[in-house]
């Protein structure tokens, strides 16, 4: 069983910054893929960014150059800066952990941190 707990957001006004903080623990093998998704209400989640345990990157193009994904692969931590916030950028956000296995991949999501950005 894997655990992922999520930490940081909070209230920010636009133009500030945020970090989120991730780590998953338990059953983890050496490859996965770590990331964050945004979700408002009555909308699905959405894909913010996310990085393999590599080091290989992915942001949506709402995330590119304000969002900055990284981890510690030691501590199977993920972290997400969030620079320059905008109004939109209000949610709820979500990690996710994807332990790819050669039987398949396995999928864990946090319980959601909570970011408010006043405008």
């Amino acid at each position: 069983q894997v655990q992922v707990v999520e930490s940081g957001g909070g209230l920010a006004q636009a133009g500030e910054s945020l970090r989120l903080n991730c780590t998953a623990s338990g059953d983890i093998k050496d490859f996965n893929v770590m990331g964050w998704f945004h979700q408002t209400p009555g909308q699905q989640r959405e894909f913010v960014a996310d990085i393999s345990s590599s080091g290989s990157t992915n942001y949506a193009d709402s995330a590119k150059g304000r969002f900055t994904i990284s981890r510690d692969n030691a501590k199977n931590t993920v972290t997400l800066q969030m620079n320059s916030l905008k109004f939109e950028d209000t949610g709820v956000y979500f990690c996710r952990v994807e332990d790819r296995r050669p039987i398949g991949t396995l999928t864990y999501w946090g319980q959601g941190t909570q970011v408010t950005v006043s405008s």
